[in-house]
């Protein structure tokens, strides 16, 4: 289900980030996942720089270690695979009127970066992707990523969203047993999203 809050985390010092793939690492963390998120969130004033309701927090910081936790378990089987797919939100492009160039493809369903933004995020992130070899796709949604998995034979899945996207594309691939690499939204809404540009470098240089 979809937050019903917005955030920001740009803000928010690196070593939060770094604290989190800590914690997703230490073994019966399911056991005190709570106490270890409230005390995250305090030790980072997370409530007081982003805004959030402690509840709110609490919740963000449990959703990112549990997929710290995905990413993990699947890194070693990841680093095995050729064939790589980008799935980025197309809430991350820098214009969402006609001012984009992106084109629509609605039989995938999905965006192609039309290129037209050098300070865009997803064109930074698809030269990136491409230059590694990956295919690219700029979805609307968690719901697109079925449709543009089929038939298309991946091996190995990057995908930049919210946490909340990022759990139900996770589901889906550990149905179909494709392995992936999640990298989440530092910023979310229906516009004007971001995510962190050296976090998708590395993921998508694992091998």
């Amino acid at each position: 289900m979809p937050y019903r809050f917005s955030f920001d985390l740009s803000r928010i010092s690196k070593a939060f980030f770094r604290d989190l793939a800590g914690m997703a690492n230490e073994k019966g963390l399911h056991r005190r996942l709570g106490s270890q998120a409230r005390n995250l969130a305090k030790k980072f004033r997370l409530q007081e720089i982003s805004g959030l309701e402690i509840s709110d927090a609490l919740m963000l910081v449990e959703d990112l270690v549990d997929m710290y936790v995905r990413n993990i378990s699947q890194t070693e089987r990841f680093c095995k695979t050729r064939k790589r797919a980008l799935l980025l939100p197309h809430c991350a492009r820098k214009y969402m009127d006609k001012r984009c160039q992106a084109s629509f493809d609605p039989k995938i369903p999905s965006y192609s970066c039309g290129h037209c933004s050098k300070d865009c995020l997803v064109n930074k992130a698809t030269e990136l992707a491409e230059e590694l070899g990956y295919d690219v796709f700029v979805l609307a949604g968690s719901s697109c990523v079925p449709q543009v998995l089929k038939k298309k034979g991946y091996e190995g899945i990057v995908g930049v969203a919210c946490t909340h996207e990022l759990k139900m594309g996770g589901d889906f691939l550990q149905g179909i047993e494709l392995s992936g690499q999640a990298v989440p939204l530092t910023k979310n809404g229906c516009a004007n999203t971001s995510f962190n540009m050296e976090t998708l470098k590395r993921t998508m240089c694992l091998a």
